[in-house]
C-alpha cells in the first residue's frame, strides 16, 4: 500500500468516529497541557530564584562561622570555636583580587523617630556594602570609612523605610532611636526590590560594631568577599581558608562561593521541576489507557472489516501498521492540542498574574508531546497484534 493511502486510510478510521477519537485525543491533550503548565510554572520559579541570587554579581564568597561538614573532634572543642570577628574580616582585605569585603550583622529591632515606631530588619554593615552589591543611593552618602571597631552612630534607611517614617521629607541629619540606641541618618536608598520574598527596602544599615553592640553578639553573622571579574572563585576561597586557618588555628568556618550556591540551588530547582512535570505526566498515563481501551473496542468492532482486508490481499504487516498508525496519530493530535492549551494558559497566567513566574521551557514542551506520541504507540501495540493475528475466514464469519 501506498503511504498517502495509508495515512488516508487511518485518517477516515479516525474520522468515521469522530466523538470516540475526540475524548480519546482529549485525555492526550490534558495530559500535555498539565505537563506544560506545570513544567513552565516550575522553570519560572526556578529562573525567578537564580535571578534573585545572582542580581548582586556572581564573584561573591561567603564566609560563616562553624563547619558545615560533619568532622571527628572533641566535643569540648565545639564550645572554644572562635567566632568571625570584624578583624578576620580587614584581614582579607589584604588578599590579592578582593576588591570588597563586607562584615554583616542582622537583627529585628524597633525604630523611632519623627513620632512613629516601625518595627524592621537593622543590617550591620561595612562601609564597602553599597558598592559591593551594586545598592544606590538616592540622597546623602553610604556609611562613612571610620574605625571598624568603633564607628559613629550613624544609619542609612531603605526606600520603604524612609518613606513609612518620614514621608517625602528630607530625613538627612534627623536622629532616630534602633533599639533605645540614637542614631543620625546621614543617607538612604534607592528602591532596590525584594529578594525571595525579603523586602530590601525596609531595612536600616547601621556599621556593623554597633550592630554587634546593638544586638549583644560576639561574632559576625557572615563575611561576603567580592574578588575581581576573571579571577578564579577557587583561587579567592584558598588564599580566604589559608587566612583565617592562621587566624583561629583550626577549621571551624565555612567558606562557600557564590557559583557552588548555585549549582546545588540549580540542580534542586530543577529536580523540583521535572518531579513537578512527572506529576503532570501522570494524566499522560491516564490517556494512555484511555487509547489503550477504544483500541481494543475496534478491534472488536472492525473484525469483519479487518477479515474483508485480509480477504482482499492486506497482509499481517499492514493490518498492524494500520492501527498502530490509529493509536500514534490520536496522541500526536492529542498531544498538539494540549501544547497549544498548555502554551496558551501559560501566557495567559503570565499576562494575568505578573508576579508568578511563568517560563515555557521549550525542552519540557517537546519531551511532552514525544512521550504522548511514544505512550499512544505502546498503548497501540496489543490491540494492532491481536488485529494483524485475525485469520480472514473466522474474521469475515463475525458479520
Amino acid at each position: 500500500m501506498l503511504q498517502q493511502d495509508f495515512i488516508a486510510f487511518t485518517y477516515s478510521a479516525i474520522k468515521a468516529r469522530r466523538s470516540r477519537a475526540f475524548l480519546t485525543a482529549l485525555g492526550i491533550g490534558i495530559g500535555v497541557a498539565a505537563v506544560v503548565l506545570l513544567t513552565s510554572i516550575g522553570a519560572g520559579v526556578q529562573q525567578y530564584v537564580l535571578h534573585q541570587f545572582t542580581q548582586f554579581g556572581t564573584n561573591i564568597i561567603s564566609v560563616q562561622p562553624g563547619k558545615s561538614q560533619t568532622f571527628g573532634a572533641n566535643p569540648g572543642q565545639f564550645a572554644s570555636m572562635r567566632p568571625l570577628t570584624i578583624d578576620d574580616a580587614m584581614a582579607f582585605k589584604r588578599i590579592p583580587k578582593v576588591l570588597n569585603v563586607v562584615p554583616m550583622m542582622q537583627g529585628n529591632s524597633d525604630v523611632e523617630a519623627n513620632g512613629r515606631v516601625r518595627r524592621t530588619t537593622v543590617f550591620g554593615v561595612g562601609p564597602e556594602f553599597d558598592e559591593a552589591y551594586t545598592f544606590a543611593l538616592a540622597g546623602g552618602s553610604f556609611l562613612p570609612e571610620d574605625d571598624p571597631t568603633a564607628p559613629r552612630a550613624v544609619a542609612v534607611l531603605g526606600s520603604k523605610m524612609r518613606h513609612e517614617i518620614f514621608g517625602d521629607a528630607n530625613p538627612l541629619g534627623a536622629l532616630i532611636r534602633i533599639g533605645g540606641e540614637r542614631f543620625r541618618i546621614i543617607g538612604f536608598m534607592q528602591s532596590k526590590g525584594s529578594m525571595i520574598g525579603f523586602d530590601l527596602d525596609d531595612t536600616v544599615y547601621i556599621p556593623t560594631a554597633r550592630a554587634l553592640s546593638l544586638f549583644n553578639r560576639n561574632g559576625l553573622l557572615q563575611v561576603d568577599v567580592v574578588y575581581a571579574p576573571g579571577v578564579s572563585a577557587r583561587e579567592v576561597s584558598d588564599a580566604v581558608t589559608r587566612v583565617l586557618m592562621a587566624r583561629h588555628g583550626r577549621e571551624d568556618f565555612t567558606v562557600v562561593t557564590q557559583q557552588e550556591m548555585l549549582d546545588t540551588l540549580g540542580n534542586i530547582l530543577g529536580v523540583l521541576t521535572a518531579a513537578v512535570g512527572a506529576l503532570g505526566g501522570i494524566s499522560l498515563l491516564v490517556g494512555g489507557v484511555g487509547i489503550f481501551t477504544i483500541m481494543t473496542i475496534a478491534v472488536r468492532e472492525r473484525t469483519a472489516e479487518i477479515g474483508l482486508l485480509r480477504a482482499l490481499g492486506a497482509t499481517q504487516r499492514s493490518i498492524l501498521k494500520f492501527f498502530l498508525g490509529e493509536a500514534v496519530l490520536l496522541s500526536a493530535i492529542g498531544g498538539l492540542g494540549g501544547l497549544i492549551v498548555g502554551i496558551g494558559i501559560a501566557l495567559l497566567l503570565s499576562a494575568l498574574v505578573p508576579a508568578l513566574p511563568v517560563h515555557i521551557e521549550p525542552g519540557y514542551t517537546l519531551l511532552a508531546e514525544a512521550i504522548a506520541v511514544l505512550i499512544g504507540l505502546i498503548s497501540g501495540v496489543l490491540p494492532a497484534v491481536r488485529a494483524a493475528g485475525l485469520q480472514p475466514v473466522d474474521a469475515l464469519r463475525t458479520e
